[in-house]
């Protein structure tokens, strides 16, 4: 049982390092993005305040901007497909494509942050687009199209390989994603609900009260806090935070002022189930989800006018601010956290 448990743990840290390797990879893309973008106008003596993307009329295109976006982001997108087969795929015999059904895995906290990174990428690759000068429609369109090209890369390189596979439950939570900005963007002209993601630090040792449990989350999560906050699907926790005042104009609220609905799940150590050694195996240790309400704030509805603390404030507003948080989960516990991520 030993080897076993220790083939299964391997597994699963591959995927994992996979997995989150993609994630951080298209994050940091788009962070070079939103941030370069602007220095580059302004080295260039093109005012970022002239460029409207709440407009709902057409512009005119930016011929400096267009040029240098494309070249950037094909860059950028050849490039960081090349380290990613190189760094994940190249090692392993590719096959025919074919399927991979991971749909039980985590407990679907891995299928919401699919639905999140479809969503922000879409959302945020509008914004360079709107920046540019292209009409809102265009820019909902190709806007979406990245959002979901970015992450249909990374599931077709799943599907020639012997290792993995195309996962269409993947494929589905990425299209949810990228669709839940687009209806709103066409609907509404702006982004009424947010998604936003959060991570805890948990002291495995602390909580379990055994080294054992430290030692299998880092074969799993790896170690550190920043590993640990990108990774550990035990602590991260994805929200709905939707806007009271784009609902609710006449509310005496301040207009960045959000309610969140968020999921997560805990007593997770392996995909399906707990792959733990023979001497934990019979802990009672249930896998639960949970469910939480809390306040938020939507940092792109707090006026500046500086555009470094604009950009600031974007990048920072996929994550959940935190607040006193109700949380209600499948072990029929209801819990009230005073500050939560």
């Amino acid at each position: 049982m030993y080897h076993l448990s220790n083939i299964a743990s391997y597994y699963y840290k591959l995927r994992r390092q996979h997995q989150r390797y993609c994630a951080i990879l298209m994050y940091s893309i788009f962070l070079m993005l939103l941030f370069v973008c602007p220095n580059s106008a302004i080295a260039q003596d093109v005012s970022i305040e002239n460029a409207d993307i709440t407009s709902n009329t057409t512009s005119e295109v930016n011929k400096k901007r267009l040029h240098w976006s494309l070249t950037f982001s094909s860059a950028a997108y050849l490039g960081s497909s090349a380290v990613l087969y190189n760094s994940w795929y190249k090692d392993y015999p590719r096959s025919a494509f074919h399927m991979f059904d991971d749909s039980g895995e985590w407990r679907g906290v891995d299928k919401a942050g699919h639905i999140f990174s479809g969503y922000f990428q879409s959302h945020w690759s509008y914004k360079g687009l709107r920046w540019i000068g292209l009409d809102p429609e265009t820019s909902i369109i190709a806007g979406s199209g990245v959002g979901l090209l970015a992450q249909t890369t990374i599931e077709v390189m799943d599907g020639f390989s012997s290792e993995w596979g195309f996962s269409a439950t993947d494929f589905t939570a990425n299209v949810i994603g990228v669709g839940a900005f687009a209806s709103q963007q066409l609907l509404w002209n702006e982004q009424r609900i947010l998604l936003k993601t959060s991570s805890t630090y948990i002291d495995y040792k602390d909580r379990y009260g055994a080294q054992y449990f430290e030692e299998r989350a880092a074969e799993l999560y790896g170690k550190g806090f920043a590993s640990r906050y990108l990774k550990d699907y035990n602590a991260q926790t994805t929200w709905l935070s939707l806007n009271v005042k784009a609902f609710f104009p006449d509310a005496p609220i301040p207009e960045w002022l959000n309610i969140a609905m968020g999921y997560g799940a805990e007593n997770m150590f392996g995909g399906y189930t707990n792959d733990l050694s023979d001497n934990y195996k019979n802990w009672d240790l249930p896998r639960y989800s949970q469910f939480y309400l809390s306040l938020d704030a939507d940092l792109s509805r707090i006026d500046t006018n500086s555009p470094f603390l604009r950009t600031l404030l974007d990048v920072l507003n996929i994550l959940k601010m935190p607040f006193s948080t109700l949380e209600i989960n499948t072990l029929g516990e209801v819990k009230f956290h005073l500050i939560r991520f």
